[in-house]
């Protein structure tokens, strides 16, 4: 059964917007009286029928409701440098909403080599993301922020900072996070985070933590860290 996306729904009859329809009747050759689902962003999840199958305003009739669709007892907030290649940092944001990320924000660390980020690409990858992967709760991505801002914010739950100093004391993630958690991690650059940002962290309420002995791209310990919250939380 297809998945589309539907921001504005609001009563029991949507229409797709124009590249909604044209993929839905040109592409995927939907007809009427196909059944079809829809995602709001919110987390509720819509089922129904095509009633008027044109392809720039395709019509669709709501039939069910599921509201907090798959909802999960806790939240995910990874921090993440963004990196010099954007295709490694998109495969990040991919994969890290099918997992299930609540919420990603790119971090600005001394060693951080590209500040820049194509927003408007990214929240496009992130709906695809979600619809491929069945979410109805579309994972927030925010604007960069710098690492000492961020570090002074106001985060619930538990704080994590995945680092690869092994002068400084480390747990691993299974050994500070628990089942139902809220969680935030922040995930440093090539380069690692500097010892004077692990220690502002750790100030601010941050505990030290690992992702296993080997050295990590930035990419792959954000997927790792994401795997773990995932997998203690089963």
């Amino acid at each position: 059964m297809q998945i589309f996306y539907a921001p504005d729904i609001r009563n029991d009859i949507y229409i797709l917007d124009e590249r909604e329809s044209k993929h839905s009747i040109r592409v995927l050759r939907m007809g009427k009286g196909d059944n079809v689902k829809l995602i709001d962003g919110n987390g509720n999840l819509y089922e129904g029928i095509i009633t008027d199958p044109d392809p720039k305003r395709c019509c669709v009739q709501i039939r069910n409701v599921i509201h907090d669709f798959e909802k999960r007892n806790y939240t995910l907030h990874i921090a993440i440098s963004p990196l010099r290649n954007h295709d490694r940092f998109e495969w990040f944001i991919e994969k890290s909403v099918e997992i299930g990320t609540d919420e990603i924000t790119p971090l600005i660390c001394r060693n951080t080599e590209k500040q820049t980020v194509k927003k408007e690409r990214i929240c496009n990858l992130i709906i695809s993301a979600m619809k491929q992967s069945l979410r109805a709760k579309i994972t927030r991505f925010n604007t960069p922020a710098l690492f000492s801002d961020f570090i002074n914010t106001d985060q619930k739950g538990k704080l994590m900072i995945a680092h690869c100093n092994k002068t400084m004391h480390r747990n691993g993630i299974a050994d500070v996070c628990k089942k139902g958690e809220d969680v935030v991690i922040l995930i440093g650059p090539e380069g690692d985070f500097s010892g004077n940002e692990i220690i502002a962290a750790t100030k601010s309420g941050y505990s030290s933590v690992h992702l296993g002995p080997g050295r990590l791209r930035t990419e792959t310990a954000g997927i790792a860290a994401c795997h773990s919250v995932y997998f203690i939380n089963q």
